[in-house]
């Protein structure tokens, strides 16, 4: 009975030991308190943010805490980093999405904090991408206000493009020496940006043979774009009023092998030798194959293409080229549609705008100063 009263009195001062050097750690070094564990805010997931308020705020710890972590179902604690008590936060960046995990602070080996369970999820707002909601809601505003201004009535300036005042003198002269148009809409299927603009193009070009009573012929790679030819042509002799002048063979289909339909069509130039010859949408090599055998011909040549790699053929070849965006302001500047007008004009606002924001961002970046470089990242 000794010994068992000498090992309880043992252990009794032993606590008291312990309690006394906490307290005297406590004393010494400020220990954080209320630490709680939630949710990232404005991410994807994968994060948990911590937040802990310090014991004491008056003066800076020279020491630090440890942060540990446990996941369910053992919740076996393990390090995962080590900071000041004086930051009050800690994002950790390594929580998987959807587990739940529990954090706690020790300080000098003792538990200071334990948070409770948390996880990591996806937010429906990204606070680093405000800047493209942003970006996003000055161009509708810029587009939806230069549509409600054209459908005003009010006239919006749009610089003159000579290659396409020039569609109707070329038709014009096509029909005083009787011979026909040629319109080759690229080689892309209407899945390619070009192809639909070229068809856009088409419409107004059929519309135009239509009113004259020029013959037109419009030769196609892609089954597809062949298909939404015909339907436009034959829309815009109707438009029109002279669906007697339609005929199904305007439009044709000629091969998909690439090099055999220009063989074909280079073929059709030097027999028909048309008057004019619109070579509009998306080309590869066979870009200055068919100009140069279109100029050889003397026909009048209207060309388009957004591919830098092919303009310089077109440029060289060809009487007018539409350059770039020119070719998808086409349908806007032919048609004078105020939705299509409103667009351009918005568009070409917000791309004024950037311009702006960018030298802006250049000169400042020059004096050090990367702000707006900060604003305009996205995540």
């Amino acid at each position: 009975m000794r010994w068992a009263t000498r090992f309880r009195l043992l252990a009794v001062l032993s606590a008291l030991a312990g309690s006394a050097a906490w307290a005297a750690t406590s004393s010494s070094a400020p220990v954080p308190a209320n630490l709680v564990a939630r949710d990232n805010p404005g991410d994807s997931g994968g994060a948990i943010l911590l937040t802990w308020t310090p014991a004491d705020s008056g003066s800076l710890p020279s020491d630090s805490i440890h942060i540990f972590r446990a996941e369910a179902p053992a919740f076996e604690w393990k390090q995962l980093a080590a900071t000041t008590p004086s930051a009050g936060r800690y994002v950790d960046q390594t929580a998987a999405a959807g587990h739940v995990y529990r954090y706690e602070l020790r300080s000098g080996g003792i538990s200071a904090a334990v948070s409770e369970p948390a996880s990591s999820r996806d937010n429906w707002f990204r606070n680093e991408r405000a800047n493209s909601l942003i970006a996003t809601i000055i161009f509708l505003i810029a587009v939806l206000g230069s549509i409600a201004m054209a459908r005003s009535g009010k006239p919006l300036f749009i610089r003159k493009i000579a290659g396409l005042n020039a569609v109707d003198e070329a038709i014009g002269r096509a029909t005083e020496t009787g011979k026909k148009v040629l319109y080759v809409p690229g080689i892309q299927s209407m899945d390619d940006i070009q192809t639909v603009a070229s068809v856009s193009v088409l419409g107004h070009v059929a519309r135009a043979t239509a009113r004259y009573g020029t013959d037109l012929d419009v030769a196609n790679r892609d089954p597809l774009t062949f298909a939404s030819a015909r339907e436009t042509v034959r829309s815009a002799y109707l438009a029109e009023g002279r669906p007697d002048l339609y005929r199904e063979e305007m439009v044709n289909y000629v091969t998909y092998d690439q090099f055999a339909f220009v063989a074909a069509v280079s073929a059709r130039m030097v027999r028909e030798r048309p008057a004019t010859i619109f070579l509009i949408g998306h080309f590869f090599a066979e870009s200055l194959i068919l100009a140069e055998t279109g100029q050889s011909v003397g026909a009048i040549q209207i060309a388009g293409q957004a591919d830098p790699t092919q303009l310089p053929f077109f440029v060289a070849t060809c009487d007018y080229t539409l350059i770039g965006e020119e070719l998808f302001a086409a349908s806007a500047y032919l048609s004078r549609e105020p939705v299509l007008l409103g667009s351009i004009r918005g568009q070409d606002i917000f791309k004024a705008l950037c311009l702006i924001v960018g030298i802006v961002g250049i000169v400042m970046a020059s004096f050090g100063n990367n702000w707006v470089a900060q604003v305009l990242l996205t995540r």
